[in-house]
């Protein structure tokens, strides 16, 4: 197959790449800033918030495939009206759209969340993904929509490299007690994407880990993996703060992990000690 990756350099973007690129497809992944450091692949670079350059590439390299992993949770054009670009120029070249949401679209009131629950975002970064969501789904009935949730590695995602910079005194702040997700492994949700992209589905699907834990919690398993020492993590509550989102939101994956055989593992047995 022909995939594009639309931010194939970001954390999620790069494992897609490897995994499609490892599988034989003819991948070309696209970049803001700098491309990413996968050989193979034509890094091709691109602004999103431009329609007739995404309009331009995608029909330049004709892909089978689209995934749009590209956001910036400070940009609502980007985060939403790219997505909508994407969207148009995906669909305008017959080519299978995948599009990853975010576990943001609701406000954790309700705390888990079915597919078919309707988004209720609470913060400036949640209504662009539901907006975009929308879209999405206005402009191709056939995509996909992916929501998941906090994405970690065995290494070098956000979250894990803020655990890190904790433990080290490399930076300040908290790890919070009272905010909770379902964070999946990387490697995992890149498999299900891919498997979504090659199978006949389509609207929304929630593809995240298995198990419910707390930042700090995870802070915490981290640190014990990496040999840190999980004491030096400092603990808060988010709802002592003014930061804007939910608290406690869990993704109901039981009818997606159904049509999978990627399993989706809990953040419980991915982050162990090495």
């Amino acid at each position: 197959m022909r995939i594009l990756v639309v931010g194939g350099s970001g954390f999620l973007g790069n494992e897609l790449v490897r995994q499609s690129a490892t599988a034989g497809d003819v991948v070309a992944a696209t970049y803001l800033t700098r491309p990413g450091t996968a050989a193979g692949v034509d890094w091709l670079p691109l602004d999103v918030r431009d329609r007739t350059a995404v309009v331009d590439l995608i029909g330049g390299f004709s892909p089978d495939v689209v995934i749009n992993a590209a956001y910036r949770q400070s940009d609502w054009v980007a985060t939403a009206m790219g997505a909508a670009h994407v969207a148009v120029a995906a669909s305008g070249n017959g080519a299978r759209l995948v599009h990853v949401s975010s576990d943001a679209v609701f406000s954790g009131r309700a705390i888990t969340y079915a597919e078919d629950c309707v988004p209720d975002p609470v913060s400036p970064y949640g209504a662009a993904k539901a907006a975009a969501e929308v879209a999405v789904q206005a402009i191709d009935p056939a995509a996909v929509v992916v929501r998941t949730s906090l994405i970690i590695g065995d290494g070098g995602s956000p979250h894990e490299d803020f655990v890190h910079a904790l433990a080290t005194g490399g930076t300040h702040g908290v790890l919070f007690t009272d905010d909770v997700r379902c964070p999946v492994h990387v490697g995992d949700l890149a498999a299900a994407l891919l498997e979504l992209a090659n199978s006949d589905r389509a609207g929304i699907h929630h593809v995240a880990g298995a198990d419910a834990v707390s930042r700090y919690e995870l802070g915490c398993l981290v640190a014990r993996r990496d040999g840190l020492d999980p004491a030096r993590l400092p603990s808060g509550r988010r709802a002592d703060t003014d930061l804007p989102g939910p608290l406690d939101v869990r993704l109901d994956c039981t009818l997606t992990q159904r049509q999978l055989r990627t399993r989706l593992r809990g953040a419980r047995e991915f982050v162990t000690t090495r």
